[in-house]
């Protein structure tokens, strides 16, 4: 089984990006999904899907965590 940054690598030369669950995410981040849904309402990037679900683009959620963090001093 493909590790993300191995499926990544490959989806890259055909420009698409896999996209994370809610629990993936969870489990990247060692969080809960409360947490998750209190990211998703405080503006973190969410892509849609069928069926009220919703998946993560990593890279965009990493540039938003990112963009909240305060300046260094």
């Amino acid at each position: 089984m493909a590790t993300l940054a191995e499926r990544a690598e490959t989806l890259r030369s055909v420009g698409v990006t896999p996209l994370l669950t809610t629990a993936q995410l969870q489990a990247r981040y060692g969080v809960s999904n409360w947490t998750v849904n209190e990211w998703v309402k405080a503006g973190c990037p969410v892509e849609p899907t069928a069926m009220r679900g919703r998946r993560f683009d990593l890279e965009a959620v990493r540039r938003w965590m990112a963009d909240r963090q305060p300046a260094a001093a």
